[in-house]
């Protein structure tokens, strides 16, 4: 009989494309990744992988299993969560993600209220990105994922996903103490056409979203430091390095030295929990959910 955490373990190199990167998306080293693929191949008989150079692709015999693979676990995490509908008790280890500003504002309410109501519940937060977070949750590699979009730039529901808003956050222009437009009571973003700007990573969500505001409001964006942590933006602002922009969420006393400013045109992240509909009826998803309603609800306040 096919072992299933065997099964869950190709499942993961094919949804990954390496047995690194399953190693890393299920928590375990890439030897055991390479037992359990080896064990596997002795129980079916077959070659489920080959060498591709310094890495390794599946054969159509692992393909094939593959497939298999995720229509099984699917079936498994359905009838968990029957179980657990029937069971009615949240108990077990849901694995949680949060943007890293979600991860300071809302989280440790969150899991410390999860943890009064629902003791027999374990929890595990990791901080990611939320386009990372989409695919994992996708993946199977977690249970909720709490991530963002702006009010200018909606994120798309993916096939297979629920979502509930938690939140409206916010956000102001973060300038350097004697800034020209510090004492302004709001501003317009076309007011920075001349000034620098800390920014997020390229390539990350909040990047993105910052030169395409920019660009459409006739701006070329000038920027001239990136940092994927809000307080080392601050940071840089406060130097006198550029101005940036400053959610409310998770943001905590500005560094000395900084200013913000409201926007004219209110600038807002609108925050979610997302999970995957095979897993809505989990007594434990829904815990979670409700405690992030929760924590969401303190910090709009």
């Amino acid at each position: 009989m096919l072992n299933l955490e065997r099964l869950r373990t190709l499942s993961a190199v094919a949804r990954h494309g390496s047995v690194s990167a399953a190693a890393d998306g299920l928590h375990v080293t890439t030897s055991a990744v390479s037992q359990q693929l080896a064990k596997l191949e002795r129980e079916t008989g077959q070659q489920l992988l080959a060498k591709q150079g310094r890495g390794v692709r599946l054969t159509d015999a692992g393909r094939l299993l593959a497939d298999h693979a995720s229509r099984i676990l699917s079936q498994v995490e359905l009838a968990q969560a029957d179980l657990e509908a029937q069971r009615g008790q949240a108990v077990g280890e849901v694995l949680i993600s949060a943007f890293p500003t979600a991860a300071r504002g809302m989280l440790p309410e969150a899991l410390a209220g999860l943890r009064r109501t629902h003791p027999q519940l374990r929890s595990r937060l990791e901080e990611l990105d939320p386009d990372d977070a989409v695919v994992r949750v996708l993946r199977g590699d977690l249970d909720v994922a709490v991530v963002l979009d702006w009010s200018n730039k909606p994120m798309p529901l993916a096939d297979g996903l629920c979502r509930v808003r938690l939140l409206d956050d916010p956000a102001d222009v973060a300038v350097p103490a004697g800034h020209r437009l510090q004492d302004r009571a709001e501003v317009a973003l076309e007011d920075f056409a001349e000034d620098d700007w800390v920014s997020w990573p390229r390539g990350a969500f909040c990047h993105d979203w910052l030169v395409s505001t920019l660009r459409a409001k006739g701006v070329e964006p000038r920027i001239a430091h990136m940092a994927d942590e809000h307080h080392t933006q601050l940071a840089l602002v406060a130097a006198g390095l550029g101005v940036a922009v400053a959610p409310r969420l998770g943001r905590g006393p500005l560094p000395e030295g900084v200013r913000v400013v409201p926007v004219q045109d209110a600038m807002c992240r609108h925050v979610y929990a997302i999970w995957r509909q095979d897993a809505d009826r989990r007594p434990s998803v829904r815990a979670v959910v409700e405690a992030l309603r929760r924590a969401g609800g303190a910090v709009a306040g």
